[in-house]
């Protein structure tokens, strides 16, 4: 061995590596958000839907009806009810 070569340099703990701590930065980010996913979902519960919900969604979806065509459209019903539907005349 030379006198003139540099002896090698002491291993180094794996923590003294920039990229280890990438390699498990990643991850660690990914957990600590779910936690925190996980704290938000618990201590924030969803609002309770209506009784009538389906209700009040069909009379949204419903269009409009005009209170003067209502007997028109009794009219234009009645004469499309096919004649076995019909019921009897009370006496």
């Amino acid at each position: 061995m030379n006198k003139d070569q540099n002896p090698p340099p002491a291993a180094a703990p794996w923590w003294r590596f920039p990229l280890v701590w990438m390699v498990i930065g990643g991850p660690g980010l990914v957990v600590l958000a779910s936690f925190v996913t996980l704290w938000l979902a618990l201590s924030r519960p969803d609002p309770v839907v209506e009784e009538d919900y389906y209700r009040k969604g069909v009379e949204l979806s419903r269009p409009p009806v005009d209170k003067k065509l209502i007997p028109a459209m009794a009219g234009r019903n009645h004469a499309a009810t096919p004649e076995a539907d019909v019921p009897q005349p009370r006496h």
